[in-house]
């Protein structure tokens, strides 16, 4: 949520994406952010009575991509080309970037190339009327669900890398808490609908189990 970042990192790597005011989706987000307050994620990430969940979900991932776009926008001074010439998670994981259309084989390429397609596709996704309605009443398409799980599982990406390779620099930002607050929020609410496959989250397995236990 916006609320948990201060005004130095106000600074987002791509255009904030806005819940237009007034629509049931920013009643919605009004609900996370309460809800969040009270500090249970747990319950926090619970479809609220009577709500949709394709609907749900889709507030909850146009959230998670302003938040990651917060959170990298204050180190992209310390992911470069030279840093950070492969995409990767830890010495095990390394990511190439395809996206099905434009780039159909996988390339490597330097952190920041990729993180840049990942964020631009993402938006491209959330910008799509017939993928994320904002418009009352318009249904959410069949593949929905699909689209939403590949968005997650690209964003966690972003965190990994972040966690994995600019921890120091998060941390002498003194934006750890935030960065922590964050990937608890997205960890609980991908496990609580079964949005990522336990494979996919193997980089950072560790400090899931870390968050889980400590919130038991």
């Amino acid at each position: 949520m916006s609320f948990l970042f201060s005004s130095r990192s106000s600074k987002t790597f791509k255009p904030k994406k806005n819940i237009p005011e007034g629509s049931h989706q920013y009643e919605l987000l009004k609900h996370a952010e309460a809800t969040l307050g009270s500090g249970n994620l747990r319950q926090a990430v619970m479809l609220p009575e009577g709500e949709d969940l394709n609907e749900w979900i889709a507030v909850n991932t146009v959230d998670f991509f302003n938040q990651i776009n917060m959170l990298y926008g204050t180190i992209t001074e310390f992911c470069t080309e030279a840093s950070c010439p492969v995409m990767s998670a830890g010495p095990r994981y390394e990511y190439h970037w395809a996206d099905g259309t434009n780039i159909k084989k996988p390339i490597k390429c330097p952190a920041p190339k990729y993180i840049d397609y990942l964020m631009t596709w993402v938006q491209d996704q959330l910008d799509d009327e017939t993928l994320f309605p904002s418009k009352i009443g318009v249904p959410f398409p069949k593949n929905f669900m699909s689209v939403a799980k590949t968005i997650l599982k690209r964003l966690f990406r972003v965190y990994a890398h972040i966690y994995h390779q600019h921890f120091d620099s998060v941390m002498q930002l003194q934006e750890e808490a935030h960065l922590n607050t964050s990937f608890k929020h997205f960890i609980f609410f991908v496990q609580e609908f079964n949005l990522i496959d336990r494979r996919e989250l193997a980089p950072l397995q560790e400090l899931i189990e870390k968050l889980g236990s400590k919130d038991r």
